[in-house]
């Protein structure tokens, strides 16, 4: 389908929507759903009709070249209206752009120490500050849903919730191995050592998502674990649910109530199996895409931050800050994400052409 084509199938679309909102003839879900569907088109339209507005007015203006007596003005206004034109219908593009229906999610972080040791749950626990920040920047909340310390406060794991409007559409460039070289804490010599953690990045699933059965769990329960294995307190108020057929675990400790803790669970456990299924389908359809740096992937090194150099490099992309501070602080990692987000964009743009 040409690019007109689409064009003209989604104000179509946004009229006959335009039409049934002012009906009055919708209630309930019908009304919500096409609400939604109207505010996401709401956009698009005000891009599609700035685009063919200046089409129109161009076409006018080379009418008005063969009239002597308006060629001057009309030349300058043309000249003027074909320079934004570019920008317009790159803009028109970008809005085309089909969107994830997982983009408006929240998401479930997951960092997890790699090879490192100490030094590696250290930093997971920098990098956990770090998307806290990004969340406050963002106007975010973040929620821990389990964590697993060592006995200098790092993590040798930890999982949340990060809740807000379009979250995984930042989020999920996030997955992926990240390293860190610096001289540890830990290390009396002074040497740089090189470590590593890996963070997981899944949209929050909707029970709509995933058809889980009741009689395939394994629910669990067991005493919330702290720092050294102390007990934070004496109930077995932490859960953990076993998906049977697929043997996804998910597990949840840091709520005070074993019902609190079951409902995070779950929504770790479904996200869990909905990312799995995600990934079957990106894998299906990798060979169409030259660039995956939303992909996910976490076997895939995608970021090193260099303490004794003060840079960040993402090598997706080949991009490099000397900004560690900001970039660990939270709100630098802005402009990382929204690097990459331009070079997604690039990516999937190609298929216009």
């Amino acid at each position: 389908m040409s690019i007109e084509a689409r064009l003209q199938q989604i104000t179509d679309r946004h009229a006959e929507l335009t039409s049934l909102m002012s009906s009055g003839e919708l209630e309930g879900d019908k009304f919500v759903k096409i609400s939604k569907e109207y505010a996401d088109l709401e956009p698009i339209v005000q891009v599609i009709h700035e685009y063919q507005k200046a089409k129109a007015e161009a076409a006018d203006l080379q009418e008005m070249l063969s009239d002597p007596e308006m060629k001057a003005m009309a030349k300058e206004e043309l000249d003027a209206i074909e320079a934004k034109l570019p920008e317009l219908e790159h803009a028109v593009k970008i809005a085309l752009i089909p969107k994830e229906k997982t983009d408006s999610r929240n998401a479930i972080l997951e960092i997890r120490a790699g090879t490192g040791g100490d030094e590696a749950a250290l930093f997971a626990a920098d990098l956990f500050n770090m998307y806290k920040g990004f969340a406050s920047v963002n106007g975010w909340r973040i929620e821990v849903d389990s964590f697993s310390e060592n006995d200098l406060g790092g993590y040798k794991e930890i999982i949340c919730t990060i809740s807000g409007n379009n979250v995984f559409s930042k989020m999920k460039y996030e997955s992926g191995g990240h390293r860190v070289q610096r001289v540890p804490e830990t290390e009396s010599g002074g040497r740089i050592h090189t470590s590593a953690a890996t963070v997981a990045v899944l949209p929050e699933a909707e029970e709509v998502d995933v058809d889980i059965k009741t009689e395939d769990l394994r629910i669990d329960t067991f005493r919330s674990q702290g720092a050294g294995g102390q007990h934070v307190n004496t109930t077995d108020s932490a859960v953990r649910i076993t998906h049977i057929p697929t043997g996804v675990v998910a597990e949840s400790q840091d709520g005070r109530s074993q019902h609190k803790n079951k409902e995070k669970a779950m929504s770790v456990l479904r996200s869990r199996i909905l990312e799995a299924e995600m990934e079957k389908a990106a894998a299906e359809r990798a060979d169409d895409r030259k660039l995956q740096v939303g992909s996910g992937d976490r076997s895939q090194r995608i970021r090193t931050y260099n303490f004794p150099q003060g840079r960040v490099t993402d090598h997706r992309i080949g991009l490099t800050l000397h900004n560690l501070t900001g970039v660990l602080a939270g709100e630098g990692l802005n402009e990382i994400t929204e690097a990459l987000i331009t070079e997604d964009n690039a990516s999937r743009l190609a298929e216009f052409d």
